[in-house]
């Protein structure tokens, strides 16, 4: 027996008792009390690691920092209360502990390294401190019972929440995260209980599978601050009703809201300028998109399997559609409203007859305050044996209604461009007071057909 801490052999057979311990001491494995001494500043890598009769441990006020796996697979510890003296928690330190009902984090306390309470199955709720800036990968990945995590806002505020950190805590029914934290990748996947999730201005980045499998989720409003929705960010979330994108989301990457099968409409936000493939791969019941300005293009396979996708409102006509995008679409129209008001302009200035010659183009709705053109569809046999329905827009009569209402354009740009060059000579001419129209000039006929003719 150690000279440094008393070793207590008198106390009954089901207890072996560690009282004044003092960090150096060879550990029996089959202990079940440890009293720290007050002088003790760092419990050593692996000092407890399997003790699995270890049952109660009390840490010392002056105590700095909890080793890598020191405690790790102590099956029968139960509770710990971490002194604020500590400002590290160690990697695995509480690895494996699936007895661990109850763990207090005392202000002070700076840093829990990686895999620190994995899998701890019987952990039931934390707080996390103020004074806490980081929380490493898969903290407390796999703590299955685990129903209530506070987050503090601080100062100095938590920074960073590692990859994985939450996952697989099928309990957790809410989390608040501080506006302190910038990204999150993993971090709540598969938290299948999770059914409300607040994330706040100062948020960057929601990168891969953040909130996947999170099937209880049924809304969540992306703040302004975040720029990125990761690759496959919402997939599985199953009962996700409600999107919020606020401006300032400017890519969504693939797969990102894939078999949200509950989703039923999304206002992408005017800042977004890429849509990824698969991005809303299989959202069953989503009915209508709008696709904004700002986006240039729709990338492959988008939105294939969006069985009870009816329509798609595009405000840049020159989007670039890519292949597939709609495969499995029960898409009936396309909406073009910036078309409509270019149109509504030209017949404002006068073009009325522009009227008759939409009207002749067949299948086209645009009289109703909308512009509507059709889709098509197309069944499609592929080589694995399935038969896929392609759906796209009717890309020969858009082509017939943008190169309409071009030609409309030019021809009422060709007039005001002559009123401009009238207007110029008689502000330039001696005498003002004379016959106006001895001022007006023309542009010249074949000039005007020049240009016209390759919007015929």
């Amino acid at each position: 027996m150690s000279k440094k801490s008393k070793l207590n052999n008198d106390a009954p057979s089901s207890k072996v008792i560690l009282d004044g311990y003092k960090g150096h001491e060879e550990v029996p494995k089959n202990v079940t009390h440890v009293r720290f001494h007050p002088s003790v500043v760092a419990v050593n890598d692996e000092a407890f690691e399997t003790c699995k009769s270890l049952r109660e441990v009390a840490l010392n006020d002056g105590l700095r920092e909890i080793g890598n796996h020191a405690f790790s697979r102590c099956i029968s510890l139960e509770s710990i209360n971490i002194p604020s003296t500590v400002t590290k928690i160690g990697k695995s330190a509480f690895y494996l502990c699936n007895g661990l009902k109850e763990v207090v984090l005392n202000e002070g306390l700076q840093k829990i390294v990686e895999y620190a309470f994995y899998n701890c199955t019987a952990l039931q709720s934390i707080t996390i401190p103020s004074t806490l800036t980081e929380i490493g990968q898969l903290a407390f990945d796999g703590c299955t019972n685990l129903r209530e995590v506070v987050l503090s806002e601080g100062p100095p505020g938590l920074t960073v929440i590692g990859y994985s950190a939450f996952a697989n805590c099928k309990a957790l029914q809410r989390i608040s995260i501080p506006s302190t934290v910038l990204e999150l990748e993993y971090t709540f996947y598969d938290c299948s209980s999770l059914t409300v999730v607040v994330l706040k201005d100062g948020l960057k980045k929601i990168h891969s599978s953040v909130f996947g499998n999170c099937s209880s989720l049924q809304c969540i409003a992306i703040p302004s601050t975040v720029t990125e929705i990761g690759s496959c960010a919402f997939s599985y979330c199953t009962n996700l009703r409600d999107v919020v994108l606020n401006d300032g989301v400017e890519r969504i990457k693939s797969n990102a809201f894939q078999k949200c099968t509950s989703l039923e409409s999304i206002i992408l936000s005017s800042t977004i300028s890429k849509i990824d493939a698969h991005a809303f791969w299989g959202c069953e019941r989503l009915q209508s998109i709008t696709i904004p300005s700002t986006i240039t293009k729709i990338d492959n396979r988008t939105f294939v399997d969006c069985s009870d996708l009816r329509e798609v409102v595009i405000h840049n006509e020159e989007v670039e559609i890519g292949d597939k995008a709609f495969t499995n679409c029960s898409l009936e129209r396309f909406k073009f409203p910036s078309l409509l008001i270019r149109l509504d302009n030209i017949i404002q200035a006068g073009q009325t007859d522009i009227e008759a010659k939409m009207d002749d183009i067949p299948a086209i709705e645009w009289r109703g305050g909308e512009l509507i053109i059709p889709a098509i569809r197309q069944e499609i046999e592929r080589s694995w044996g399935e038969v896929e329905t392609e759906v796209e827009v009717d890309k020969e009569r858009l082509s017939k209604v943008e190169g309409l209402i071009a030609f409309y354009e030019i021809k009422e740009a060709s007039t005001l461009f002559e009123l401009a060059l009238w207007k110029a000579r008689i502000d330039q001419a001696e005498d003002a007071n004379g016959d106006r129209n001895t001022y007006r000039i023309e542009v010249p006929g074949p000039v005007k057909d020049h240009i016209l003719q390759y919007l015929r």
